[in-house]
């Protein structure tokens, strides 16, 4: 097997360097650069990595708050096909990246953080602001990640790169689970060196899958739409993600279904369209609120539920209202003991679409 003598600075942006995506066929390179503030714990490592790889672009930043929001936001238009990783010193560096790490995954956006640590073989303890615990001398202040992160890990070993940042190409690529994932990088390995297998740094397409919801689950679904009398459709940031508007505008032109939007939602259907209500919830106009209110059935599309799209569960006032949730994560189509279409948003409407073909809500009273 052949190898490469890197350390694990210079192999950990190697690797991100030539990492892509690839949906429809198009595939583009996941990371666009690194933010980043240099301090105690990552200049000697990341920072030499990173004046070798000019093509890996470094922005230098004033907040490192600032940057994982910037960061998150990027992804975000980026419909999560690409984001920023974000470098901190020790401390109150990494501390700092704290709440936008927790919005990001509280919103489903992919982030990559890579703060400082303390020195693994603790040979200059306490450095400057380091946390220091009586009862163990293995926590820092970025084990304050583990539980906002879907994917958390500390590099102790120069080896440990070989599994861990496949697993958190993984996360930060998953549909369904992505979110921040941290890295936390000792100041001392950071600038180990090991022989590192060669085709670790071959470049990788990570493929989104368009998932197709059961097809049972899908007649199920059609048949509870002609039965309705007042339907609705919830539109969620996941229309927006998939790509799916087009699909969405094509399904209420057929059928007339009145469409709201959540917050994550908005633009998934062009605001002068007759069927689009706008905002849905606490934040909603008359229009939603009072629509909703009647529903018998909710069809929310890749929409996670928050309180306030929901008015904290008071939306929806009809004694029998019936959910059908199209959603990439299953955790989210549950939700309102709803039908679940598990499955990517635009070839689950495309689907659907069929089913309904011939059917409309455009009748008296409807909008």
């Amino acid at each position: 097997m052949k190898t490469k003598k890197l350390t694990v600075a210079q192999a950990t942006i190697e690797f991100l360097n030539r990492q892509y995506v690839e949906r429809d066929g198009k595939a583009e390179k996941f990371f666009a650069g690194c933010f980043g503030i240099f301090g105690h714990g990552n200049v000697a490592g990341l920072g030499q990595a990173l004046k070798e790889h000019p093509d890996f672009i470094y922005y230098q930043t004033r907040n490192e708050q600032a940057m994982v929001h910037t960061a998150a936001a990027y992804a975000k238009m980026k419909n999560r096909l690409s984001t920023f990783a974000c470098i901190s010193s020790i401390g109150p560096g990494a501390t700092n990246m704290i709440t936008a790490a927790a919005a990001a995954t509280i919103n489903r956006i992919p982030v990559l953080l890579m703060p400082g640590d303390i020195f693994a073989r603790r040979n200059v303890a306490p450095v400057l602001q380091q946390l220091e615990m009586p009862h163990s001398q293995d926590i820092s202040v970025n084990d304050c990640f583990k539980p906002i992160s879907r994917y958390w890990d500390r590099i102790n070993r120069p080896d440990q790169l070989i599994t861990a940042l496949p697993e958190a190409m993984r996360v930060l690529t998953s549909q369904a689970d992505t979110g921040t994932v941290t890295l936390a990088m000792p100041q001392d390995v950071q600038t180990e060196s090991w022989d590192y297998p060669v085709n670790l740094f071959e470049p990788r397409n990570w493929v989104i899958a368009r998932p197709r919801p059961d097809k049972e689950m899908l007649k199920k679904a059609a048949s509870w739409i002609k039965s309705s009398k007042r339907p609705i459709i919830i539109a969620g940031g996941g229309v927006i993600y998939s790509e799916a508007t087009s699909v969405l505008k094509d399904l209420v032109n057929k059928t007339g279904i009145p469409v709201t939007e959540t917050f994550a939602g908005k633009g998934s259907l062009p605001y002068n369209i007759p069927e689009n209500l706008g905002a849905i919830g606490v934040t909603g106009t008359p229009g939603a609120i009072a629509y909703a209110k009647e529903a018998d059935l909710v069809i929310g599309i890749g929409t996670r539920y928050s309180d306030f799209t929901t008015m904290s569960k008071t939306a929806f006032q009809h004694p029998d209202v019936r959910f059908i949730n199209i959603n990439i994560a299953e955790f989210d189509a549950f939700k309102h003991a709803a039908l679940p279409l598990v499955g990517d948003a635009k070839v689950a409407l495309e689907e659907l679409s069929d089913l309904l073909e011939g059917e409309a809500w455009r009748r008296a009273g409807h909008p």
